[in-house]
């Protein structure tokens, strides 16, 4: 087994507390030691947002982190104790590592039974030359396509990612902060550009801390990042949101659950605009058209009033009437 995989440069090193444990070790540690923090939560996402179907044939995606290797071994452990038919197949894209992360990640993958299948993009190299100074987003969209493609060559109708519940809260933040937008990490979603294909997020309850805890326990040297084209900048984000989460919860324990809940209970009579299938609207579209009950009444008794004092009452309640919430 490989020792510690090399990383780009800004990435978090994670180290196994001990020795490799065996596969039937680590794979009977899913369903009793972390049953309730990792395979609880990784079904109960896939029964609450409908994941799967019988039927389907969903293409696992492994970058080789600890979070998509755990996402791997929970499928496998899903088979196991599936009440419906379903395939996988497990694939991953060579962006361009270097030769020993991909050694290490072939190396981790034999040890835990997993059947993979690499497929080489030089996409590292398109980056540096296409959008050196603001890669990341290009780079997302590039893999998440060949993602994409590669799943409907399988013939795969989903494509599952390894994102985490604390990744969603993370990028809750990220779309506030500097896009200027409320939008979260979506549970599933349909893809507009590859007919037929679904991506699905099981690990959408996991918390990181959970996944780390499994991976170090295990014994297992996950990739540390392996970006080789920007791991310093997105590292250092991501780490600075972290710290901020950790600020706000000394003022509330349980910011994280309030941030997640927020993206469930979008009240969207108290906001300015949204965006809807490309449409944009804002809250002024129908505003004449919510009128208060309370201000229908007193139109009523404002047209049926003999000496037009109930008219006056009407005029100056709309005139006084002051701030956001309905009295």
């Amino acid at each position: 087994m490989a020792g510690p995989g090399l990383s780009g440069p800004g990435c978090e090193i994670i180290e196994p507390e001990g020795p490799l444990k065996s596969l039937r070790e680590i794979e009977r540690s899913l369903t009793k030691t972390y049953k309730k923090d990792l395979w609880s939560k990784f079904v109960q996402a896939i029964n609450d947002y409908d994941m799967l179907k019988p039927g389907d044939k969903v293409a696992v995606a492994i970058s080789g982190g600890k979070d998509s290797m755990l996402m791997a071994k929970l499928f496998q452990e899903l088979k196991r104790h599936q009440k419906f038919p379903f395939e996988v197949e497990f694939i991953s894209m060579d962006p361009g590592y270097h030769p020993e992360i991909r050694k290490l990640m072939e190396e981790n993958c034999r040890h835990l039974g997993i059947q993979l299948e690499i497929f080489d993009k030089k996409v590292f190299e398109s980056i540096e030359k296409l959008a050196s100074d603001y890669p990341c987003y290009l780079c997302a969209k590039m893999r998440r396509g060949i993602l994409y493609k590669k799943a409907r060559e399988l013939g795969c109708n989903k494509v599952a990612l390894g994102h985490h519940h604390d990744d969603v809260i993370e990028t809750t933040l990220l779309n506030l902060f500097f896009q200027g937008t409320f939008g979260t990490m979506m549970p599933k979603l349909k893809s507009t550009n590859y007919p037929g294909i679904e991506l699905i997020r099981p690990m959408y309850y996991i918390r990181e801390k959970d996944i780390l805890r499994f991976t170090q326990s295990s014994g297992i040297w996950p990739l540390n990042c392996a970006c080789m084209v920007a791991a310093k900048r997105t590292s250092n984000r991501r780490y600075e949101l972290k710290a901020l989460l950790e600020t706000l919860k000394t003022m509330n324990p349980d910011v994280e659950k309030c941030l997640f809940h927020a993206a469930e209970n979008v009240d969207m009579g108290m906001v300015l605009g949204w965006r809807k299938d490309g449409a944009v609207h804002s809250f002024l579209d129908a505003y004449e058209e919510r009128m208060p009950k309370s201000w229908l009444e007193m139109d009523n008794e404002a047209g049926s009033g003999t000496d037009g004092a109930s008219a006056g009452y009407l005029d100056e309640t709309v005139i006084n009437r002051g701030g956001d919430q309905d009295e």
